[in-house]
């Protein structure tokens, strides 16, 4: 079997946890290794050269890996603040990139993306995991066969409780922290608005218009510093910038609207809050339901208990075709399997040079709602333009249907 030469760009918790990932997948050998911790760099050589019997390049500057050219495709899983420098270094370089998700830092960066990968054609692939989702799809399905109907809103989270990853940013070297200290915002939404814009045909055919975004107050991390002494004392007062529950709206060119909240900083369970409704039926993700139209007898609509979790029934008849194969091949990777699944299809799609499924274009849109949210808490919650960074090709561009086949 082929297989493709690759750079893991950053190896922190994410991206050491992918090299490990990596080196039990097939199609892929990691043949270069940077981070700006020269101990991360020192770890992850070895376990490649442990597993595969070659040392791989290391390097605390990713400028010599696309100099050396070093890999034939790289995956960048740095802090945010580095991930569009990084990604047009490699695409001016001619190496595909393959980004891992986060909010962007500016609007002119999500242009500056575009414009990048428009003048070079260098293969660009948004690496949002939770697309792959297996209920994400199964819904994606249901809703492509009209089982919800027309789709009117969806909903959607990133709801997690960081507050330990967070206030110990500096002993685990995390870049969140400075961003909760610094920013407010809608920071991380891509988990949430991924699933729900494949659903909703961002960039084929509709697009996110315009959104509102609204924050609490910041109390979550300065109480929980304040009841855990092994905290750093500092942040017990520290003027947190962040909200702790940030709610942004976005209205949709074909008139379908999203709701998403991030909620980070205060006690509570996962959840990223997955929901479409449609003129027939939805899915919620909290009680893990599916409701049709005329399916269900009256009294059930008052007290919906028995029906929680629901969904699982649905799954024989409306599973996606990829996870029905890869229930059938044998489920692995991380996430429940999500992460196996988006990287075998980045590395594949390089190799026999196949379109992605998740675009540069798809990438802007995510990851502009986290500056465009900004303007808008810092305006008293104004409505902000959310840029149409296709130039009009949503419009008319063909393949939704295709895209996860």
């Amino acid at each position: 079997m082929e297989k493709l030469k690759l750079g893991v760009i950053g190896v922190g918790a994410r991206g050491g946890y992918l090299v490990d990932l990596f080196l039990t997948m097939d199609n892929v050998l990691v043949t270069a290794v940077c981070d700006v911790c020269g101990d991360r760099v020192e770890d992850n050589v070895g376990k490649v050269e442990k597993a595969c019997g070659q040392k791989p390049f290391g390097t605390t500057d990713y400028r010599e890996i696309a100099a050396k050219k070093a890999c034939d495709a790289v995956v960048i899983s740095t802090g945010w603040e580095d991930h569009v420098p990084i990604s047009i270094c490699f695409m001016e370089a001619g190496i595909p990139v393959g980004l891992e998700v986060g909010g962007a830092y500016s609007v002119d960066d999500c242009f500056k993306l575009v414009k990048c990968y428009e003048k070079t054609r260098t293969p660009f692939m948004f690496l949002e995991n939770c697309c792959y989702g297996r209920t994400e799809l199964m819904v994606l399905n249901m809703v492509q066969q009209g089982v919800l109907g027309d789709i009117v809103h969806a909903g959607g989270g990133y709801m997690h409780d960081l507050r330990t990853e967070v206030l110990f940013g500096r002993e685990n070297r995390h870049y969140r922290l400075n961003n909760y200290i610094n920013r407010n915002c809608h920071n991380y939404p891509t988990h949430d608005l991924g699933p729900i814009g494949v659903v909703l045909d961002f960039n084929y055919g509709n697009r996110p218009v315009y959104l509102t975004s609204i924050s609490s107050k910041a109390a979550g991390l300065n109480a929980y510093a304040k009841e855990h002494p092994e905290v750093n004392p500092e942040f017990k007062d520290l003027a947190f910038k962040q909200g702790d529950v940030v709610v942004t709206n976005i209205m949709c060119a074909n008139g379908a609207t999203v709701t998403l909240k991030l909620d980070t900083t205060l006690p509570r369970p996962y959840s990223r809050g997955f929901t479409i409704q449609g003129t027939k039926g939805m899915y919620q993700e909290d009680g893990n339901y599916v409701f049709i139209d005329g399916k269900y007898p009256e009294e059930l609509h008052w007290n919906w208990s028995p029906e929680w979790n629901n969904a699982t029934k649905y799954a024989e008849e409306y599973d996606h075709p990829i996870w029905k194969r890869f229930l059938n091949e044998g489920v692995r990777g991380g996430h429940g399997g999500m992460d196996y699944l988006i990287y075998n299809e980045f590395f594949e799609d390089v190799l026999k040079g196949k379109p992605f499924p998740l675009d540069v274009y798809d990438a802007a849109i995510l990851m502009a709602i986290t500056p465009l949210s900004e303007t808008s808490i810092a305006n008293g919650s104004a409505p902000v333009e959310i840029p149409d960074f296709t130039g009009g090709a949503w419009k008319t561009k063909k393949g939704s249907a295709e895209r996860f086949a």
